[in-house]
């Protein structure tokens, strides 16, 4: 497994990461033996990183990867977790943000985790959907460094959603380690400009910032929530279609957008497209590991082996450049 040096962190995280989402549903509502085979085949395939969150089945992602981890007793996972506070949290950021990292501590039977991240939306402003630019800065960064100071977790991050003004601000001030970033075949443009009247955020060359400030990008929605699967179908234990973040609106668009993406595969360029989506995402040299959504341990082998051949050639990268080109001036 290849592993990339995360940031100025000095961690070494391998290039698949483990998520524990709810999306895929494994670490959430899987079969616990099940659980335990596929992170312990993840284990030994070199896999290090171990993404959760109490969002996630309102904290049982993290007592079964907890659980999981007692049992197995590796020497080298890296585990990271997540805050979200909620709009009726804002006037106690500091003691609702510690009462949910010790929380998370406790049920992954953990003294620290190695990244904690706000996974909170940011914007210039306040609002029920997002955290203000200033209350990030003012008030979470300064919680978030206590935590640090007490050992309860040793790096900070952050959840790149929102406004994409804003978390280039949050990036820039580098009083944080890592971000999640936004980054799949529909919307590539933490990394390149998107064409004109490009139908999904633009996210303005994220990756320009965390690059220069030395943090490290964690690669989410991947596979858009499944999307770029190319298939309506979704595994019983797995999460209703999401809500898109960053490319279109409705979970419908960006399959009928991946769909469009099919040539990839037709003209031999890779098995699938749910291959085809998680080698992009390796191939630009910001990224530092990915998250790929799981519901059972076939999913986890397929992911090992799509990242196992590597990032998608340059010849690929063209032609889905090329296949990009026909979402310009649809709506959203």
């Amino acid at each position: 497994m290849e592993l990339r040096v995360f940031g100025r962190t000095g961690m070494q995280l391998s290039v698949l990461g483990f998520g524990c989402g709810a999306v895929g549903g494994l670490m959430v509502r899987g079969d616990a033996a099940d659980q335990e085979r596929t992170v312990a085949k993840a284990l030994a395939a070199g896999v290090n990183y171990f993404d959760t969150a109490v969002q996630y089945g309102n904290g049982e992602s993290e007592k079964n990867l907890g659980r999981v981890l007692r049992k197995l007793k590796p020497a080298n996972a890296i585990v990271g977790t997540k805050v979200r506070l909620p709009p009726n949290d804002y006037g106690r950021i500091a003691g609702a943000v510690t009462t949910s990292l010790e929380g998370s501590l406790s049920r992954l039977g953990l003294d620290h985790v190695d990244i904690f991240h706000l996974h909170n939306a940011i914007a210039e402003t306040e609002s029920e959907s997002a955290l203000s630019v200033k209350q990030v800065l003012g008030e979470v960064v300064p919680v978030f460094e206590r935590l640090r100071q007490q050992g309860k977790t040793r790096f900070l991050g952050i959840t790149a959603v929102g406004d994409t003004a804003a978390l280039q601000q949050v990036i820039d001030s580098r009083a944080f380690d890592s971000a999640q970033v936004v980054y799949n075949m529909l919307n590539p443009s933490a990394a390149e400009a998107l064409p004109p009247n490009y139908p999904a955020q633009d996210y303005g060359r994220l990756f320009d910032s965390t690059q220069r400030a030395g943090v490290g990008v964690i690669g989410i929605r991947v596979l858009a929530g499944g999307a770029l699967s190319g298939s309506a179908e979704r595994h019983p234990i797995a999460s209703p279609a999401p809500e898109p973040i960053g490319s279109a609106m409705s979970y419908d668009a960006d399959l009928d957008r991946a769909r469009r993406l099919m040539p990839l595969v037709k003209e031999g360029f890779d098995a699938n497209l749910t291959e085809a989506a998680t080698r992009f995402a390796l191939s630009h040299p910001a990224m530092g590991t990915i998250l790929v959504g799981i519901a059972t341990p076939q999913q986890f082998d397929d992911a090992l082996a799509a990242v196992e051949k590597g990032p998608l050639p340059n010849a690929a990268l063209d032609r889905l450049s090329a296949l990009r080109q026909a979402f310009s001036g649809e709506p959203r």
